[in-house]
């Protein structure tokens, strides 16, 4: 095929299912509500309520924020293949949606990278914490890596654009970069050298970062007091988890696009790859909002006051 003839790509990942595409289409838009909600709501908890308003709640209020992101990124497009008889995407949307899902995956490394920071100086420095970490130096972290990752996956899109593609078919459920540039007819040397450097600042530099911090909290830690202990646990395990359940369903991808998976079922590698994009903003309103007293007490503020009003 020409490359100036793909101005459309197919996703073969989808199989005609019938009348089963209702059910599914069901399930994936009340995930899609209920992903919206939780995160929204955790949102306008911490925006209201003025004793939230330190670091670590800027930090957290971000981390919902780009699970609504990624969220928009993924599940519209989702619900219309699902219903769709003819699995196409436009050039054009196809790149717009990589731009949003890596944008989406390097501000959320970045974000726990920070996050495991700010535990740091909270845990190991309390006395410092309140000059060494600010709400104002907290928002310039934030803008800085929502800013980054932007100007990052643009140079991203600018060099897989022009690349010219002899075919068109995508074998995912959604528009994947290194799927992209693997149909290109011409030399992807500079594409792939820029994709490795990419990902070693997307992963590996937010996970050292994460390392010391969590090096230095253990150290704390274990010689610490049984308070120091319960109060790294209370704030460390939340950021944890979320941490695992994040890099376990971006290794799986990262191995299921560069290496051949054909030996493992097609539906378990179609749930793979969508585990990283669902479970996440799933999971971190419910680990956060739920574990974290602070939020718990804020959102019961926020409901006996709005209550009142209303009587």
């Amino acid at each position: 095929m020409n490359s100036s003839q793909v101005s459309y790509f197919t996703l073969a990942a989808y199989v005609d299912s019938g009348l089963l595409r209702y059910l599914f289409f069901t399930m994936v838009l009340s995930l899609y509500v209920v992903i919206l909600c939780a995160n929204v709501l955790l949102i306008v908890v911490i925006c209201m309520n003025r004793s939230l308003h330190e670091p670590m709640y800027v930090f957290l209020c971000s981390l919902f924020v780009n699970e609504l992101y990624g969220s928009t990124g993924l599940f519209p497009f989702l619900l219309l293949q699902i219903l769709s008889d003819v699995h196409t995407v436009p050039r054009p949307l196809c790149f717009l949606q990589i731009f949003c899902l890596y944008t989406y995956v390097h501000i959320e490394f970045c974000n726990l990278a920070v996050m495991s920071y700010d535990r740091y100086l909270a845990i190991c420095c309390p006395l410092q914490y309140n000059t060494r970490m600010t709400v104002n130096k907290a928002v310039t972290f934030i803008t800085v890596l929502w800013f980054y990752s932007f100007v990052k996956f643009l140079v991203t899109l600018s060099l897989n654009i022009r690349l010219p593609l002899c075919g068109n078919v995508l074998n995912n459920l959604y528009c994947q970069n290194f799927l992209v540039v693997k149909l290109a007819c011409s030399d992807t040397t500079v594409n792939n050298i820029y994709g490795l450097f990419g990902v070693v600042l997307t992963v590996l530099v937010p996970l050292l970062l994460i390392l010391f911090s969590y090096t230095k909290i253990l150290k704390v830690c274990f010689s610490g007091s049984k308070q120091t202990r319960q109060k790294a646990v209370s704030t460390c395990t939340p950021h944890l988890v979320s941490l695992l359940n994040f890099s376990f369903g971006c290794l799986f991808q990262l191995l299921q696009s560069r290496f051949d998976m054909s030996t493992f079922p097609s539906e378990l590698r179609i749930l793979l790859s969508l585990y990283f994009l669902i479970i996440q903003p799933l999971l971190n309103p419910l680990m956060f909002g739920l574990q974290m007293s602070t939020i718990r007490n804020a959102w019961k503020l926020l409901i006996c006051a709005q209550t009142s009003q209303g009587v």
